[in-house]
């Protein structure tokens, strides 16, 4: 499922239009990458967390000429899955 098929699967189940869908979806998107650029993190109760994590600077190989290339250290974004999420997969 991409973002429109999402979108659209919104707007069916509440009543609304796309175009309110698509604005609630982004501003959904929109406050989720705000607070993970402050470094908080984003609880949905059942879904799971989205929350940042900071990866080490290490040392990787380039893997047609073998040389070592250095990668700085950065922040990435971790998603831990919920129970109720968990459960409704397996």
């Amino acid at each position: 499922m991409n973002k429109q098929a999402l979108i659209a699967k919104i707007a069916e189940d509440t009543g609304s239009s796309k175009a309110g869908a698509a604005a609630a979806m982004e501003s959904l998107l929109e406050g989720i990458t705000k607070s993970l650029k402050k470094g908080e993190s984003i609880t949905f109760v059942g879904f799971g967390t989205f929350k940042t994590s900071q990866r080490k600077a290490r040392t990787a190989r380039n893997p047609q000429t073998g040389a070592p290339i250095k990668i700085p250290k950065r922040r990435v974004v971790r998603f831990s899955a919920g129970k109720t999420l968990k459960d409704a997969v397996r």
